[in-house]
């Protein structure tokens, strides 16, 4: 039964496409991208075809009887509607892009790691490719495509697909928020027979270091849920003001520098984005009120992957970093935001990326497996990646499937469509944090404690357990205003504006101003909205640092300090 989706003006149920061709010339001098793309559907009677735009200049469009640009929704962009004749299956729209278009950041040389060249890079979930490509953006549509993509001279354009030179195609359908595009001053540096990593020159090395650990990762999925599909897994090391922390493209995984710490402590992040090869990829919500398919499943594959490649310890010590993390973030939701299917009806769907999907999800695929046991649950997963692979389900899919092949007795629908965690979750625990806690009490009976050896996971939990701390002290014992690991010093600037802490306040001016990270800026900017000067300060930083930023950072941050 078809699905409607929301957040598209599209019609698939009439006419669906198959398969997008694109030819793109990369404008650095005008941040534009212009081209054309062709869209192939089966041979149709259907009047009329409609895509999703948003900003986009509709030059032609050849094939057709005739277009036509409706009006522009805030949220929505604006339906291109293409009229066809009897027994059409192809249409080419010939368009180029605006420069303050929503997927897509342009950024000088003086924002990337060589500060040479330009760099180009797009971010199309949840619904911007409508921003860069007219096509049916919904994640109900999977297409197949290939692109060809011309930058300019000394730099290397890339695409989440297999590649030849300025040639790309993708043979397996993906929903259009993984259609994804990258230019810049790239090198490139093998991690395995599969997997390899691009990055500026400056950080090839570092890179390549951190990420040395892929292919294990990869071969642990393998071993628990099923081959890899995708042929090659490569990573790509975008400049500090992506967004998030990293985005699952097919093929090539986009990536924010601030996971290279030195240590492999914030791998985390690789071993999810892998995980999304199967939940979200292979088997991808329908709408993105079904967020949490992807997200939650994936936390809870990412976590799987940590355990085998680095202990138990290092997967039960990020499990429960999430489950307080967790709770911090629901106390200031509102209740319609604490469920894990969410309502996103005139709504734009980035308002449904919040720590729920994530980690509520997989609490709830923790609690399932603790009832049938390990065994058992990696049996029904492999299955359901087998049954779904390259389609897009909803949420009643996975339940209808569940009931089938796995009865349990564990409420899915208190879990699913009732705010907050259910009293029966399987609550994860630490050995490790227990000492840690233990650690974080001395100290603050003013005893010294050694900190040598402690991993990032270990740093967070003692910042986050110490109670009203004496912020110059540890900031002279553990130079914490100093740190260069940017998960300790984002809980440590935090602290610093809870207590007025003025001597991180030039640290923390400077990583707003060059971080560009969601989940890093909006805490920070959060608490200095808390008291008058700190809205001062805010607002002025934020005037200075917003050009930097993503649009989908600034949409977040705009909301929070008052705009531009």
């Amino acid at each position: 039964m078809e699905v409607m989706d929301v957040h598209s003006w599209s019609q698939p149920e009439r006419i669906r496409v198959r398969h997008l061709e694109l030819n793109l010339d990369v404008r650095f001098d005008r941040k534009i991208l212009e081209g054309s793309v062709t869209l192939r559907f089966d041979a149709t009677t259907e009047p009329e075809l409609v895509l999703d735009t948003r900003d986009l200049e509709i030059h032609s469009v050849e094939n057709a009887a005739g277009f036509e640009l409706g009006a522009r929704d805030a949220i929505l962009g604006a339906p291109l509607r293409i009229q066809l004749a009897q027994g059409c299956s192809w249409v080419r729209v010939r368009y180029s892009t605006s420069p303050d278009a929503s997927g897509l950041q342009w950024l000088d040389p003086a924002q990337t790691a060589g500060k040479r060249y330009p760099f180009l890079y797009t971010q199309s979930q949840a619904i911007h490719a409508r921003s860069w490509i007219p096509l049916q953006d919904t994640p109900g549509v999977r297409v197949t495509f290939q692109g060809r993509v011309r930058a300019p001279a000394g730099l290397h354009a890339v695409m989440a697909a297999e590649r030849a030179g300025e040639h790309f195609r993708m043979q397996r359908p993906v929903p259009s928020y993984l259609i994804a595009l990258a230019a810049g001053a790239l090198e490139f540096k093998p991690l395995g027979e599969r997997c390899g990593v691009f990055a500026e020159a400056e950080l090839i090395d570092t890179a390549a270091r951190e990420f040395a650990d892929t292919e294990a990762m990869v071969r642990a999925v393998e071993g628990m849920y099923g081959p890899y599909r995708w042929g090659r897994y490569d990573l790509l090391v975008l400049p500090p003001s992506f967004p998030f922390g990293g985005m699952e493209n097919p093929c090539l995984t986009f990536a924010t520098p601030t996971i290279l710490a030195g240590d492999k402590s914030l791998v985390s992040l690789v071993a999810h984005e892998l995980a999304h090869s199967w939940s979200g990829n292979l088997v991808t919500n329908a709408t993105w009120s079904d967020f949490w398919l992807n997200e939650g499943f994936t936390v809870y594959l990412e976590r799987r992957i940590l355990e085998k490649v680095y202990g138990q310890d290092r997967e039960e010590m990020e499990a429960v970093l999430g489950r307080r993390e967790l709770d911090r973030e629901m106390a200031g939701l509102p209740e319609p935001d604490r469920v894990l299917h969410l309502e996103l009806t005139g709504r734009d769907p980035d308002d449904g990326c919040t720590l729920v999907p994530y980690e509520k999800g997989a609490l709830l695929l923790r609690t399932i497996e603790r009832e049938v046991g390990r065994d058992r649950f990696d049996a029904f997963l492999r299955s359901y990646f087998d049954h779904f692979a390259f389609q897009s389900i909803t949420t009643a899919d996975f339940l209808d499937y569940l009931r089938r092949e796995l009865p349990v007795t564990t409420a899915l629908d208190e879990w699913i469509y009732r705010p907050g965690v259910p009293l029966d979750a399987a609550e994860p625990r630490s050995d490790a944090f227990q000492r840690i806690e233990a650690a974080a009490a001395r100290w603050q009976q003013g005893q010294a404690i050694d900190t040598s050896g402690w991993s990032t996971q270990l740093w967070l939990h003692f910042l986050r357990t110490l109670d009203t701390p004496d912020q110059a002290r540890l900031d002279r014992e553990f130079h914490l205003t100093d740190a260069t690991n940017s998960e300790i010093l984002h809980q440590w600037l935090l602290m610093a504006v809870r207590s007025g802490y003025e001597p991180a306040f030039p640290r923390m001016e400077e990583f707003l101003k060059t971080v560009g990270r969601r989940k890093f800026l909006k805490p920070l900017y959060t608490e200095l909205m808390k008291t008058p000067a700190g809205k001062e300060r805010a607002r002025r930083i934020y005037q200075s640092a917003r050009a930097g930023y993503h649009p989908i950072a600034q949409t977040t941050i705009d909301a929070l300090v008052g705009g531009a």
